[in-house]
């Protein structure tokens, strides 16, 4: 790609390090300390950094009005780790619930969506119950209540990792509760990051791959729960994982970078290792690496190279940054 490559990798970059100085240690939050009015992305990302090790259910029916504000919640499917944070802070806090809820509202029609999935990916054992207290409140969104009131929609727990915001809804609820519930799923989606048949599981085996890399390296906790774990693993998993748990000890995510990338021009030029010779490109169009995706930016930025799973609009930008060069 020569100059129009690096052109376009450097303007990434800029993009990337305006949100990488939100988590610049000077920058951070004091524990302890009363926090700042979330106004701006940055400040909203860096509450949600800090959340698990302070918890503050009380700010977020502000923060998501702020998220709103913000239009960060505008591309729902684009959105996932704020609607799995949300949806994690609900879950905690089961006796405030309701009134966290409650205090979202006015929300205009199209938003409230995001009050349906929170209360949907919730994982709180009476959920549908809660889910029912909100339907008069919200009549524009009663088709797609009932349909996770019934189980024609899949709850956070159940949602597959191929579906473009499952990841980043994962590590939202992380975020907001340091659970390893959502750290097992992402453990599991590491096979992927080996499969050479689907571009799509490739794509999102690599993301998974470089997030839970990226976050362990920065979080102490997250890091001895996967060293924990190793032992447990299956051979697909054990490998990709030991990988996770040496990159994050050495701070070299370079290498985890340039593999995955790798693997994925491979597939997308010669196609499934099971069968090569089929055309399977339009596949790829389906698929792409997302350079906004914020799925790793809460803790260590996703730098250029591994970003979400997306379909789409972004596509033919994506497929154009990852063509073999010329």
């Amino acid at each position: 790609m020569g100059a129009g490559r690096d052109d376009f990798l450097r303007s990434v970059g800029l993009i990337l390090a305006a949100v990488a100085f939100a988590f610049l240690p000077g920058a951070a939050l004091s524990l302890g300390q009363p926090s700042a009015e979330l106004t701006k992305q940055e400040q909203i990302l860096q509450w949600i950094n800090n959340y698990r090790n302070q918890p503050e259910p009380e700010r977020l029916p502000a923060a998501v009005k702020s998220m709103l504000a913000l239009g960060l919640l505008k591309d729902i499917e684009q959105s996932g780790i704020y609607v799995g944070f949300i949806a994690g802070v609900v879950g905690a806090n089961p006796e405030k619930a309701e009134e966290l809820l409650d205090k979202m509202f006015p929300m205009p029609p199209p938003d409230q969506i995001v009050i349906v999935k929170a209360i949907a990916y919730s994982g709180l054992p009476e959920w549908k119950e809660l889910m029912g207290k909100f339907v008069e409140r919200m009549p524009a969104r009663r088709v797609v209540i009932e349909r996770y009131l019934f189980g024609k929609m899949p709850t956070l727990r159940a949602l597959s990792l191929d579906n473009p915001m499952t990841v980043d809804a994962l590590w939202g609820y992380y975020f907001a509760t340091g659970s390893s519930e959502p750290i097992q799923r992402l453990v599991v989606g590491l096979a992927w990051s080996r499969d050479r048949d689907d571009v799509d599981k490739l794509t999102t085996g690599s993301m998974v791959k470089w997030t839970l890399a990226k976050n362990a390296s920065r979080d102490h906790d997250l890091l001895q729960y996967l060293k924990t774990s190793l032992p447990h693993q299956p051979k697909d998993v054990a490998l990709p994982l030991g990988e996770v748990i040496e990159a994050s000890e050495t701070f070299e995510m370079t290498k985890i970078r340039k593999e995955a990338l790798a693997a994925v021009q491979e597939v997308k030029v010669k196609g499934p290792q099971s069968s090569r010779n089929y055309a399977w490109w339009g596949q790829v169009g389906q698929t792409a690496f997302s350079l906004g995706c914020v799925g790793a930016a809460v803790m260590g930025q996703v730098y250029a190279g591994i970003p979400c799973v997306i379909g789409g609009a972004l596509s033919n930008v994506a497929l154009k940054y990852l063509a073999p060069a010329k």
